[in-house]
C-alpha cells in the first residue's frame, strides 16, 4: 500500500507504495484512510524533537471507512465512516474502569508505537514499520483496536470529521472534561493553533465569560476572535501575565491552557492565574524542557493547581459522537480549523507550513 515513510529527523518523508499490511486480528478493524490531519506532535518527531522509532508511518488525526473486521468484531462492519483516535479504551483497565480512559493501557501505543504484544501490523521489505501514535495515518490503510475506531453518520464528511480525532478531542476536551469550565470563568489560552482554537470554542460552550487568546501569528488571532475570543494578546508585545491581571481587575484569570507544546507557556500561566486558579498543559514540549514552579512555599500558599490531561480526558466512544453533534448543531467550528488540504504527495511542504506557523490546519488526502 501507499504511505508517507518517516526514517530519519532531518531527511523528507518519502512517500513509498510497496508498505504491507496484515489482517485485523481479534478485536481488530482495518480502514481505508480517506484523510489526516497533520498535528504538532507529527512535526515534533520528523524534527527529532521526540524520540520515536523508526521506519514509522506517522498520522493520527485521521478518518476513512472500514474495510474489514476481525473475529468478535460486532459494533462496526465494512463500509462504515470512522473517525480514528490515538487512545482506544479497552474499557477493563485500572483507568479505564475508574472513568479515564484517555489513559488506558491501550495508549501506550502512542510512544511506544506498537500494538500491547510488539507487533506493528506493518512492514516493508521484510522490515518492521512502526505505527506512529498509534495510528500510523498518513497510509492508504491502517489496522486498529476497534474501539480506536468511531462509527459516525455516513453524510458527514471525513475531511471535516478528521480533525476531530485529535485537536478538538484535545483542545475542547481539556476544557470541557479536565478543567470543566464553569459558566462565567475567565480562561487564558496560550497559543491558537488547531489546539488552542478548539480549546477557544470549548470556553465559549462552557459559558467562560471571557475568553482571552495569546498568539504571535496575527491570522491565527483573528480567527481566535472569530471562534469566540473576547480579548486578543501578542506575546511578541504584550506581557501576558500583566495583560490578563489587568483584564480581570487584577485578579487572574480562573484557567489557563497551554496548547502549544512551550514549557516556558507553563510558567506563564501560573503567573497569569489567580490564586487558586488552574493551568492545564495541552500542548507536549520537547523533553528537553522543564518546569520551574518557583519557591515551593510560595507555590503551595498560591493555591494554584497543575494539571496535564491527555487527549482532553476523553472517552472518545462517547466524546466524538459528541462533538460531532455540538458540530451539527451549530455550535463548534471544525471548517474554520482548516486551512489548507493537499494530497499525500506534498506532505513535506504541509509540514514546512505548520513548521512556520502558516495556516493552522492542513488535512491530507490519502
Amino acid at each position: 500500500m501507499r504511505a508517507a515513510l518517516f526514517e530519519s529527523p532531518g531527511v523528507p518523508l518519502q512517500v513509498v507504495d510497496d508498505v504491507d499490511i496484515e489482517e485485523p486480528l481479534v478485536g481488530q478493524v482495518r480502514v481505508r484512510v480517506k484523510h489526516c490531519g497533520i498535528c504538532h506532535s507529527d512535526l515534533s518527531i520528523v524534527d527529532g524533537k521526540f524520540p520515536a522509532p523508526t521506519p514509522i508511518i506517522l498520522g493520527h488525526e485521521a478518518a476513512g471507512v472500514v474495510d474489514a473486521v476481525g473475529e468478535g468484531v460486532t459494533r462496526l462492519a465494512p463500509g462504515d465512516s470512522v473517525v480514528l483516535t490515538p487512545c482506544p479504551p479497552c474499557g477493563t483497565c485500572y483507568w479505564c474502569v475508574r472513568g479515564e480512559a484517555a489513559l488506558c493501557v491501550n495508549g501506550a501505543g502512542i510512544v511506544t508505537s506498537s500494538f500491547p504484544d510488539g507487533r506493528t501490523g506493518l512492514s516493508r521489505k521484510g522490515e518492521s514499520v512502526y505505527r506512529g501514535l498509534n495510528v500510523a495515518g498518513f497510509a492508504e490503510y491502517t489496522v486498529v483496536e476497534a474501539t480506536g475506531a468511531v462509527k459516525i453518520d455516513p453524510d458527514v464528511p471525513l475531511d471535516v470529521a478528521c480533525v476531530i480525532g485529535c485537536a478538538v478531542q484535545t483542545g475542547a476536551g481539556a476544557v470541557l472534561n479536565a478543567a470543566r469550565v464553569e459558566e462565567g470563568a475567565t480562561v487564558l489560552v496560550l497559543g491558537a493553533g488547531g489546539i488552542g482554537l478548539s480549546s477557544v470554542q470549548g470556553a465559549r460552550i462552557a459559558g467562560a465569560a471571557r475568553i482571552i487568546v495569546s498568539d504571535p501569528v496575527a491570522e491565527r488571532r483573528e480567527v481566535a476572535k472569530r471562534l469566540g475570543a473576547t480579548d486578543l494578546l501578542d506575546p511578541s508585545q504584550d506581557d501576558v501575565p500583566t495583560a490578563a491581571r489587568d483584564l480581570t481587575g487584577g485578579i487572574g484569570v480562573d484557567y489557563a491552557f497551554e496548547t502549544a507544546g512551550i514549557a516556558a507557556l507553563i510558567s506563564a500561566g501560573l503567573a497569569a492565574v489567580r490564586n487558586g486558579g488552574t493551568v492545564v498543559c495541552i500542548g507536549a514540549p520537547p523533553i528537553d524542557q522543564n518546569v520551574d514552579l518557583g519557591l515551593a512555599a510560595v507555590f503551595a500558599a498560591s493555591a494554584k493547581n497543575v494539571m496535564g490531561t491527555m487527549l482532553g480526558n476523553c472517552n472518545s466512544l462517547r466524546d466524538v459522537p459528541r462533538l460531532l453533534s455540538l458540530w451539527q448543531n451549530g455550535c463548534l467550528d471544525l471548517e474554520g480549523l482548516i486551512t489548507s488540504r493537499r494530497p499525500l504527495e506534498e506532505i513535506n511542504a504541509a509540514m514546512d507550513d505548520l513548521r512556520a506557523s502558516r495556516g493552522i490546519r492542513t488535512v491530507l488526502n490519502i
